[in-house]
C-alpha cells in the first residue's frame, strides 16, 4: 500500500508531496482508497462533503468505530503526515482479520477531504463542513490562490457541491473515532517510545495581515519618500518570534503574498499570514494581541495601512477522558500520554463525537516537510496498536 500511494502527487524537483484538494492529485488518492477499499469487501460510500468512507458492517447500525486520517498535504509536505493513518487503518483491519475477530460493532474506514488547507487557505474542511463548523454559505466563499472557488473546484472534479454541509445522519452512526497519526514533534523520541496516545490539542488559529504602502519606482524614489509595506512586515515577522517565545507559544509567518510582486517596484502590498498555537487560550491570545500591537506601531512608523483578519480558530481540544483511558487500558497503561500543537479532523469532530488519536515516533519530530519520516518498525506497532485498540472497542 505505501509503495503504491507513495508516487501520487510527489514533486520531483523537492521530494516534497503536493497534494491539493480537488486536483489530480487528489483524484489519484481518492482512487487508491477506494480500490483499497474495494479488494477487502468494503462497502464504499462518498459522502455529501467529499469525505471517503469504507463499512465493514452495516452503516445504519449505528454505534461504529471508525478509523482513519486524510490523504492531502501541505507544499511540498511529508509522506506521513495524514498518509500514516488512512494506510494504518487499512492494514489494522488486515491485521485483526488475520487474528480472526468477531465484529460486534460496524467499522469504518476514511479519508477526510481538504485537511491541511493548502488550497482554499481553511484547516480539515471535509470534517469542520461534517461537523456544522463550516457553514456551505462559508464554504462557498472560499477561494485558492487563482480565484477558483471551492464549489467550482469540486464540480470541475466531479463532486455535487450542492449538498454541503452538516452531516447529522452519519454523525448518528459514530460512536467514536480513534486517528492514528505520526508524531508532529519528538516527545516519544525523547521517552524513547514508539507509540503514544493524545491528550489535547492545543488552541490555535490564523491571521491575516494586509500592509497596504505604496507602489513606485525601486531605483528612483528616495528612502525617505517611500511608503514600502515591506519593511513593518519584515519587523512583524522578528516580533512574532519574540512575543511567542515569551508567552511559551509557537508563532510562524510561513506565506507571504507581494503586489505587484516585481523586482524592480516597491510594493504596494505585502499580505502574511500568521499561524500561532499556545497550551492555553491566555497564552495564545496574548501572543497574538502583542504582535498585532508591533505590527501597528511598525506599520505607523512606516506610513502604511494594516489590516488584520482572522481567518480560522480552534479552541482548546480535550479529547474524552473515557475514551482516552480506555485506549491507555487496552494497550497496557504503559504508553505515554501527551499534547500537540497540531491541528487534526479528530480535534474537529470531537466537538460532535468521542475521538482520540494515536502517536508514532517521529526520530526527528520534522513534519510539514519531505523530511519527515518514521521508521518502518513504528509504523508496524502503530498499526499493532491501532489493532488492539479497534479490537477492544469493536469486538466486545
Amino acid at each position: 500500500m505505501w509503495a503504491d500511494l507513495a508516487p501520487i502527487g510527489r514533486d520531483a524537483g523537492s521530494g516534497g508531496y503536493r497534494r491539493f484538494a480537488w486536483t489530480e492529485a487528489d483524484r489519484d488518492c481518492r482512487a487508491w482508497f477506494r480500490s483499497e477499499a474495494e479488494a477487502r469487501g468494503l462497502t464504499y460510500e462518498l459522502d455529501r462533503n467529499g469525505n471517503q468512507w469504507a463499512w465493514l458492517g452495516d452503516p445504519a447500525a449505528g454505534d461504529a468505530v471508525v478509523t482513519g486520517s486524510h490523504l492531502d498535504s501541505v507544499p511540498d509536505g511529508g509522506a506521513f503526515d495524514g498518509p500514516l493513518g488512512v494506510v494504518s487503518a487499512f492494514a489494522a483491519l488486515d491485521e485483526l482479520r488475520h487474528r480472526g475477530v468477531e465484529f460486534t460493532r460496524p467499522l469504518a474506514l476514511t479519508n477526510f477531504g481538504d485537511e491541511e488547507g493548502a488550497r482554499f487557505g481553511l484547516a480539515c474542511v471535509g470534517s469542520r463542513l461534517t461537523a456544522g463548523q463550516l457553514s456551505k454559505e462559508q464554504a462557498y466563499a472560499l477561494k485558492d490562490g487563482d480565484g477558483v472557488s471551492l464549489p467550482a473546484a469540486m464540480e470541475a472534479a466531479g463532486h455535487d457541491p450542492s449538498s454541503l454541509g452538516r452531516d447529522d445522519e452519519r454523525l448518528s452512526r459514530i460512536g467514536a473515532y480513534v486517528e492514528l497519526h505520526v508524531e508532529q514533534g519528538r516527545a516519544l523520541d525523547l521517552s524513547g517510545d514508539a507509540v503514544g496516545i493524545a491528550s489535547a490539542i492545543w488552541p490555535h488559529g490564523r491571521w491575516r495581515f494586509d500592509f497596504r504602502g505604496e507602489a513606485n519606482h525601486a531605483g528612483t524614489t528616495r528612502l525617505v519618500d517611500r511608503r514600502d509595506p515591506m519593511l513593518p512586515y519584515a519587523e512583524t515577522v522578528l516580533a512574532a518570534r519574540r512575543e511567542a517565545e515569551l508567552a511559551g507559544a509557537v508563532a510562524t509567518f510561513g506565506k507571504i503574498a507581494v503586489e505587484p510582486n516585481g523586482v524592480n517596484a516597491i510594493p504596494s502590498l505585502v499580505r502574511g499570514w500568521l499561524d500561532s498555537r499556545a497550551p492555553s487560550p491566555d497564552d495564545l491570545d496574548a501572543t497574538v494581541t502583542a504582535i498585532e500591537k508591533a505590527a501597528r506601531e511598525y506599520a505607523d512608523r512606516h506610513g502604511v495601512d494594516l489590516d488584520v483578519v482572522r481567518e480560522s480558530f480552534t479552541p482548546v481540544i480535550e479529547f474524552e477522558h473515557a475514551l482516552r483511558d480506555e485506549l491507555g487500558r487496552l494497550l497496557g497503561g504503559s504508553v505515554p500520554v501527551l499534547g500537540t500543537g497540531a491541528g487534526h479532523d479528530a480535534g474537529i469532530l470531537s466537538s460532535v463525537i468521542p475521538t482520540a488519536m494515536l502517536f508514532v515516533r517521529n526520530p526527528t519530530g520534522v513534519s510539514h516537510s519531505p523530511a519527515e519520516h518514521a521508521a518502518e518498525d513504528d509504523c508496524v506497532a502503530g498499526v499493532r496498536a491501532l489493532a488492539d485498540v479497534l479490537e477492544g472497542l469493536a469486538c466486545r
